[in-house]
C-alpha cells in the first residue's frame, strides 16, 4: 500500500461528503435550510386602512398640498404603480373589501345584508381575529342609513354583507385613543368633505394628520401599520392612485414600481393578518412585496 491517506479513512471521507451533499439537496428541496429560505411576511398587531377619494397619484404624491401624506410616504413606502379597479367609486370599495365588485356598477344605495360572499371582515371573524370600521358622520354605530349629511353609504360596503355584523360599523368618534384596543384590521372612512371628495386635498391631508398622526407615530414602535389609499383617480390618469404604507414593519423610503391594484392590497391585508382564506380575486394575485423590513 502506498503512503498517504489510509483506505479506511478515504472511505470515511467519501461517505461523509456523500451524506453532506444529500443533506444539502434535501434542505434545498424541502425549504428547511438557507438555500430556499424566504423572508418572513410580517404579522402586525394592528392594521388601519384609510380610504380617500377620487385623486390621481400625481395629484397627491410630491404635492405641496398634501404635506402629511408625503411625510408618511418618505418615512414608509409609496407604491409607484397602484391602481383602482374601475369607475365610479362604489365598486372599488367592494373590490377592496371582498375581492370583487359584487355586481355593483354605480353609486346608488345597495340592499343592506343582501350579500353573502366572503370578505375581509367575515374572514377575520371566522379566523378568530377582529374587524371593525370607523365611519365619519355615520349617525350611530351599526346604522344602515343610505345618506346622512356628509355621510354616504356608498363608501361603506360592509353593511351589504350578512356575514359581517352591522355593529362592527362604528362611528369615527369611537376610534379608540388606546390603540391596543383596535381590531386586528380596521378601515377608516372620512366623510364626503374630509375624504377629498367634496373638499380640497389640503382639507383631507389635514384631517389625516389631525386624526391619525398619533396612531401613525405609535405604529412605528408598536408593530402596527397605517395604509392610506384611494378608491379611484380623477378619471384622467388611467386610474393610477396614491397608496402609502407606514409603520414598524415597513422599510422607510421604499417605492416599488410593480403594478398593484385593490385585489393585491386585499390579499396583503389578509396575509398580514395570517389568514389562509382569500376573498374573490385576491386569491388570484400575490402580495405587495419589496417594502417590508
Amino acid at each position: 500500500m502506498s503512503s498517504g491517506t489510509p483506505l479506511g479513512a478515504t472511505k470515511t471521507l467519501a461517505l461523509s461528503a456523500a451524506l453532506t451533499a444529500t443533506l444539502a439537496t434535501a434542505l434545498a428541496t424541502t425549504g428547511s435550510g438557507p438555500a430556499s429560505a424566504a423572508p418572513a411576511f410580517p404579522r402586525p398587531d394592528h392594521v388601519v386602512v384609510v380610504v380617500m377619494e377620487n385623486h390621481a397619484f400625481k395629484q397627491i404624491i410630491d404635492s405641496s398640498s398634501a404635506p402629511y401624506i408625503n411625510s408618511l410616504a418618505k418615512g414608509g413606502a409609496v407604491l409607484k404603480a397602484s391602481y383602482g379597479i374601475t369607475h365610479p367609486s362604489q365598486p372599488n370599495y367592494f373590490a377592496l373589501f371582498s375581492g370583487g365588485t359584487q355586481g355593483i356598477t354605480g353609486d346608488g344605495c345597495y340592499s343592506v345584508g343582501s350579500m353573502s360572499a366572503a370578505n375581509l371582515g367575515s374572514e377575520l371573524i371566522a379566523a378568530g381575529r377582529t374587524w371593525g370600521s370607523y365611519n365619519e358622520s355615520l349617525p350611530s354605530e351599526g346604522s344602515t342609513t343610505c345618506k346622512s349629511g356628509k355621510y354616504a353609504q356608498k363608501h361603506n360596503p360592509w353593511f351589504a354583507f350578512k356575514n359581517v355584523p352591522a355593529k362592527s360599523g362604528h362611528t369615527f368618534a369611537q376610534f379608540p385613543t388606546d390603540f391596543t384596543a383596535l381590531p386586528t384590521v380596521s378601515f377608516v372612512v372620512p366623510n364626503l368633505c374630509n375624504d377629498m371628495h367634496d373638499c380640497s386635498v389640503g382639507t383631507g391631508d389635514g384631517w389625516i394628520k389631525n386624526n391619525l398622526a398619533a396612531y401613525a407615530d405609535w405604529a412605528r414602535t408598536h408593530n402596527s401599520l397605517l395604509v392610506v389609499t384611494y378608491d379611484e383617480d380623477d378619471r384622467n390618469s388611467g386610474n393610477q392612485i396614491p397608496t402609502v404604507l407606514y409603520g414598524q414593519p415597513v422599510k422607510a423610503g421604499s417605492a416599488p414600481t410593480t403594478k398593484y391594484n385593490h385585489y393585491h392590497l386585499l390579499r396583503t391585508l389578509e396575509d398580514l393578518a395570517g389568514l389562509t382564506a382569500h376573498a374573490g380575486k385576491a386569491a388570484e394575485v400575490g402580495d405587495i412585496t419589496g417594502i417590508w423590513n
